[in-house]
């Protein structure tokens, strides 16, 4: 959970439609904002939870070649 929000304020603010989710329409706003925010809680506690995904963690410094000062 982020932000200090409760459960039902996160569900709240995330149950209004994007214009493309209105286009198609939602049974229930609330329950598919509850789905996704749940799904989002258990990837953000457990980094390797997404399916077919390897999320890396590494420094910048981890990933470029440094360059090395001139003689």
């Amino acid at each position: 959970m982020s932000d200090g929000k409760s459960d039902q304020e996160r569900i709240e603010s995330r149950a209004h439609l994007l214009p493309e989710e209105a286009a198609v329409g939602s049974a229930d706003p609330e329950a598919q904002a509850d789905a996704i925010l749940t799904e989002s809680d258990i990837r953000e506690a457990d980094r390797n939870a997404a399916p077919d995904t390897v999320l890396e963690r590494r420094a910048s410094e981890e990933t470029v070649t440094p360059i090395e000062p001139p003689d």
